[in-house]
């Protein structure tokens, strides 16, 4: 499958200019020079950075130049510790992936899809040059599969107006179910060879995210190792996340446990649909929840890996530092070094 060198192995700076207080003290104590230049150090090729509208865009809709400068500060350390960056807007306004929010009317609303336009054509015009460090992803997962057919038109009519601009930048986009893999082969169909598919994984949610307080239904208590059945996986996941995330085990032995054959079952539409229309396949999102012991995570990053390799699939980690997720937390001081050479597919 087609590649993308310069974007096979990265990680998130979540939680810096987007999923925050936004505040100019957090976004300058929470990341700085040093922490691109771990990234660098660790073996890395890519930053993924996502970021809210609210970092440049202020309330009467006029654009806020001066905080601009952060993003200015991240593609000029990524050249200068030979990084290369996904620009991802992680909000929109009228849009969140977080239904906690509270926004809509992207999907529907003229207002709301000229301002996202707005928003894609004022970093076309600051960033559409960088385009030998840096990409673009539209937006951050879409949540219902109603939208579908209205995300893939807007989608088309932002790279169309990117296009303008930044005909040669790459552009990176992902369907419903919060970037589903499943999603992939219901996106449109690619304007041109400088299109991304984009996906995000933390299958199973179970294993995942167990534990996770933003779930309604999960225990904040429960536990569970990843070496399970999947006949304990899909019953466990009826008790945590309610019945319909146990189909999604329907397809494997139930006294069978997951391995690189679970992902590469997970990923064949997508992997089929990439190749059918000659299309990069890229992984923006994957990890597994601080809850888990270390030593049972790297399990889980192990067969993950596998896959992507095996297909030559790009991916960024979630997350850097903290968001539940963090690679460079205390934690994962035990197991660090290992997890990386699984990231960098030398394990």
């Amino acid at each position: 499958m087609k590649n993308w060198p310069g974007y096979e192995h990265g990680i998130n700076f979540g939680g810096w200019l987007s999923q925050c207080r936004h505040t100019e003290a957090h976004y300058d104590s929470f990341i700085g020079a040093d922490d691109f230049k771990k990234v660098a150090s660790w073996g890395l090729d890519h930053i993924r950075i996502p970021v809210d509208y609210d970092l440049f865009l202020a309330a009467d809709g006029s654009f806020l130049t001066d905080r601009f400068r952060y993003i200015d500060f991240a593609i000029a350390q990524c050249r200068l510790n030979g990084l290369n960056m996904i620009l991802d807007l992680h909000r929109t306004p009228g849009f969140s992936f977080d239904p906690g929010v509270k926004e809509n009317g992207l999907f529907e609303l003229p207002e709301c899809q000229e301002t996202f336009y707005r928003i894609w054509e004022e970093l076309a015009k600051r960033y559409g040059k960088d385009t030998d460090c840096v990409a673009f992803e539209l937006l951050n997962e879409v949540t219902a599969k109603e939208y579908s057919e209205s995300w893939n038109r807007v989608a088309d009519t932002c790279i169309k107006k990117i296009r303008a601009i930044a005909p040669d930048m790459d552009i990176l986009v992902g369907g419903y179910w919060n970037n589903s893999v499943e999603a992939v082969c219901d996106l449109g169909m690619p304007q041109d060879e400088h299109i991304v598919y984009n996906f995000h994984c933390y299958e199973p949610l179970l294993f995942t995210h167990q534990g996770a307080t933003w779930i309604a239904s999960m225990d904040p208590a429960f536990r569970c190792p990843f070496g399970m059945t999947y006949r304990e996986y899909a019953k466990k996941s009826v008790e945590q996340l309610g019945a319909a995330f146990s189909a999604s085990f329907d397809r494997f032995d139930p006294d069978a446990t997951p391995d690189e054959s679970y992902f590469n079952t997970l990923f064949q539409d997508a992997i089929r649909v990439a190749e059918e229309r000659n299309v990069r396949l890229y992984c923006g999102e994957y990890g597994v929840i601080d809850r888990v012991d270390p030593e049972e995570a790297l399990l889980w990053y192990r067969a993950f890996h596998k896959t992507m390799r095996r297909y030559a699939i790009g991916s960024a980690a979630w997350s850097y530092r903290r968001m539940d997720f963090g690679i460079d937390d205390a934690r994962m001081d035990g197991v660090r070094d290992r997890l990386l050479a699984v990231m960098k597919h030398e394990d």
